[in-house]
């Protein structure tokens, strides 16, 4: 495990799965983390299990889809911890499971600001503490569903985590070779919180959902990619030794899912460049 010690760290979705996962693990190898949720109790636990770390964990509520909140927290992260160059990007929801012209609209465009605007506006807090470090390391959790062929059903994750691949490459592109650098994952097919609901929503739902059950049923036939893997491979994209990679698709080790292809390097064709 790399030293992280006399970094800060963001993490959202701190108070439990992955989220929980990479602030414990940024906190043993040093670094003073700040895990942001919306659930206090659950980010007391978080700051609870660090209490012996050689790091330190510090809980923040917020609700990072809303704009005001999160220029808040970067005011409060920088005033009482100074400027982090680490942030992950671990908060995310499932959202509505229905068809297009049924979704309720609310619940749709709540789970694009979650999953896809969220990012945007913690990166836009914190960027520029990196930029100006010459070091900083932005990781943001997406999905192999923002790879699959679209189907029913998932319209708004789907949209969501499509649009977190190309928010994250467009800033890997803007902060190239600037010793910040920015990329995805894919966690992994792993048994959470929300497989849980995936579940339960789908169990009733008749032959249009058949794929999603198949799914679930898969995941727990196999015991699912443990979710230690997720946190390692956070933990090496925010090392020194990751700076060669920036705007990349990246996979845990020995998924249960093999990769798929993701983005070729871009070649730019345009006939007026």
């Amino acid at each position: 495990m790399a030293d992280q010690a006399g970094r800060i760290a963001v993490v959202t979705g701190g108070g439990r799965g992955l989220g929980q996962g990479v602030a414990l693990g940024l906190a043993g190898a040093g670094a003073t983390v700040v895990a942001v949720a919306r659930n206090a109790e659950q980010l007391g636990r978080t700051e609870e299990l660090a209490r012996d770390l050689a790091g330190s964990v510090t809980g923040i509520t917020c609700d990072v889809a809303d704009p005001g909140a999160v220029a808040a927290l970067g005011d409060t992260v920088r005033e009482r911890f100074g400027a982090p160059t680490i942030l992950v990007n671990a908060a995310g929801v499932f959202g509505p499971i229905a068809l297009i012209r049924d979704v309720d609209p609310t619940d749709w465009v709540r789970t694009v600001q979650i999953d896809a605007v969220a990012p945007f506006l913690t990166v836009r807090a914190f960027l520029a503490g990196m930029l100006d470090a010459g070091w900083g390391r932005i990781v943001n959790v997406t999905s192999a569903a923002s790879l699959h062929p679209p189907g029913p059903l998932n319209s708004a994750y789907g949209t969501a985590k499509v649009a977190l691949n190309q928010l994250t490459r467009h800033l890997a592109a803007e902060i190239a070779g600037s010793g910040v650098t920015a990329n995805v994952i894919h966690p992994g097919d792993v048994r959470t919180d929300m497989w849980a609901d995936i579940r339960d929503k789908v169990a009733a739902m008749g032959d249009i959902a058949e794929g999603y059950r198949s799914w679930v049923e898969w995941v727990d036939r196999t015991g699912g990619d443990p979710p230690t893997k997720a946190v390692d491979l956070v933990m090496r994209l925010t090392t020194d030794a990751a700076g060669d990679t920036n705007g990349r698709f990246c996979w845990i080790d020995d998924p249960l899912q093999a990769p798929i292809a993701s983005w070729d390097e871009p070649v730019d064709e345009r006939p007026w460049a």
